[in-house]
Parts: C-alpha cells; structure tokens; sequence
C-alpha cells in the first residue's frame, strides 16, 4: 500500500512536470508572441550589439519578453547575436522570432546620384547603412586604396557609378567601398574599355568627360551630340570652355560659397583654377559631378559630327542649338542671353 501510494505521487509529480514543460514549450516556443499591427516589423542589430540593446527593441514588439528570453538563454541566442535588419511578421512565435533574427538578414536597397562630392556621397549612404559618413569618408578617401587601383582624390568620386545597389545594412565602410569597386570594374567591361581604348581615353578621362557633359544636359538623347562636340575641339586642341567647369572652380572659392551661378559671367572666366578650361587645354584633372551612366555611356559612344559649339535653346527648355561655325554660334548665344536678362537673371 505504501509503494502504491509512492508511486502514485511520483505519477502526479511526473504529471505536473509534463504539464509545466508543456506549458513552457508552448509559451516559449508555440505561441505566437507579437504586439504589433502592421504584418512586418523589422529590427536592426548593430556590430557588436549586446543582448540587452537587443532586448530593447524586441521589447514594444512583443507580448511577453520574459519568454522569449527564456528561450533566448535556452537556444543560445544570447551568445550568438548577429548583425543586420531582420523581420518579424506578424504572429510569429518566440521560436520564428529568434530563426529570423539569427540567420535571416535582409538585404537592403542602397540608391545614389548626383553626389557632387564624397562628402556629399558619403552623408547619402550612411543614411541607408550601419557605417557612418566619417567611417565612409575615410575608407572612400584612404590613399592607399586609390593608388592601388588608380584613383586619386580628383577622380575618386568617379569610381561610385549611380545606380541602386544591394546590400547588407551591416555593412562596414570598407565593405562598401569594396563592392563599389567591383561594381566599377564590372561596369567597365571589355566592351566599355574596347571603346575607351578606340578613342584615346582612360576610363577616368571618359568619366570626367562624362560629368561634364552631364552638367551640360540631362536629356540623354542630346548627350552623344555634346559629347561629339568636346571630342571634336579635343582632336583640335581647342579648349573645351565648358561652362559647367567655371562653375565647379568658382565653387571652391570662398566667394562663391552658398552661391547658386545661374549664369556664367568673363569673371568666371578669369578664375585661376586647373578646372578653367577657357584657360586650360583637354580634360580638368578629374570629373566636376557624378554623371550618370548615360552620360558615359553617350561619351564612349559620342555622335560623329562637325559641331563646334552648342548655346542653350531659349525656346526649348533643356536642351541646345549646335553650330559648325563661330558666327552661327555667336547668334545662337546671344538669343539665350537676351533670354536669361529678360528673366532678370544676371548672375
């Protein structure tokens, strides 16, 4: 009768304990364990985040954190924490949850363009990624790097073609700067350097050639005629006088800072400054802006003409009047100027 009795306690005993993993396993493991509405929340774990930092942003996501760092410390995810934006949907148990956060980084959509410079650059993608502007700056600007893969300060910024790239939010500067350089490379291809190649530039030359044809028009089916026009004064050793290039010089002047040149005036003109290409002949020593890959693209593939010179069409907003000759240009130019004064624009 005692026995009996002993082993009955042991039956209940062993009951509870069942009872009480079961209800453990379906807390911790089964039961869905979200608080928010949307379908998708996402976290974003730093390098080297701690538990504690983690726990932080679970915390307002879901229902009961005490479970889920019961399961955490059981799964061993408290020692192994992993860097990156991760999603929770909605409904997902503490078991889902953690899967997700271990081992399902997302990756993110990084767009840039028209980043006049790395600063520029650099503020622009330290907004989508783990990696701060300065830690950016500094891997874009290491000297080292530039040299080894011939870049130097006036065309590094060429080497970051805009377009929309993916990558993980975790992501350091290096690594950035890295798949940057293999997206270049890819970029420039055999047939992109064959064509380099059949017109006398480097790739950095085609790039600076390609900002400024880019400043000059955004209408992509105008770029090749502009580019064929400064390949043509680049066969005669005629100076480029490209305006744009004003532009870009007058702005690393102190005068001309927080100033917008809507209209370029002989003062430019006298700027002493390697961009001055009515003082200088050929290219600047590096690109003026991040030209877009049409703009490069238009350069390699520049339009064979007689076109001397190009003003801006009064009559047709964005794009130009092109001539062979001088006195066809000065008539051109002079429409726009008449234009630009009666618009009150003078400077």
């Amino acid at each position: 009768m005692y026995i009996k009795k002993i082993l009955i306690a042991i039956a209940v005993i062993g009951l509870l304990v069942a009872a009480f993993f079961a209800n453990f396993v379906y807390k911790a493991m089964l039961r869905p364990n979200t608080a928010f509405n949307n379908e998708t929340a996402y976290v974003y774990i730093s390098s080297n985040a701690t538990y504690s930092e983690v726990r932080s942003q679970l915390e307002p996501l879901l229902d009961d954190i005490e479970s889920f760092d019961d399961l955490a410390e059981q799964k061993k995810y408290i020692s192994n924490i992993r860097a990156g934006k991760f999603a929770i949907k909605k409904g997902m148990t503490n078991n889902d949850i953690i899967n997700s956060i271990r081992s399902g980084n997302i990756a993110i959509k990084v767009s840039f363009n028209n980043q006049s410079t790395l600063e520029k650059l650099a503020g622009r993608v330290s907004k989508e990624i783990e990696a701060d502007s300065l830690s950016l700056l500094k891997a874009m600007t290491d000297k080292t790097f530039l040299a080894e893969n011939k870049f130097n300060e006036a065309t590094a910024l060429g080497m970051y073609l805009p377009n929309s790239y993916e990558v993980f939010w975790n992501t350091d500067a290096e690594g950035f700067r890295n798949r940057m350089l293999k997206e270049y490379k890819r970029f420039w291809n055999a047939t992109r350097t064959k064509k380099a190649e059949a017109i006398g530039l480097e790739p950095n030359e085609v790039i600076a050639l390609a900002s400024i044809v880019y400043e000059e028009s955004k209408q992509a089916s105008e770029q090749p005629t502009i580019a064929g026009v400064y390949m043509n004064r680049l066969r005669i050793g005629m100076p480029l006088q490209a305006d744009p290039t004003l532009k870009f010089a007058a702005y690393q002047l102190p005068k001309y800072k927080n100033t917008v040149i809507k209209r370029v005036l002989n003062v430019h003109k006298d700027i002493d400054s390697p961009y001055n290409t009515y003082q200088n002949r050929g290219l600047p020593p590096g690109l003026i802006a991040m030209p877009d890959i049409s703009a490069i693209d238009a350069v390699l593939n520049y339009e064979k003409h007689q076109y001397l010179y190009f003003a801006a069409n009064a009559k047709k907003f964005g794009f130009h009047k092109f001539a062979k000759t001088l006195a066809q240009h000065n008539v051109n130019a002079r429409e726009y100027q008449r234009f630009l004064s009666a618009q009150g624009i003078n400077k």
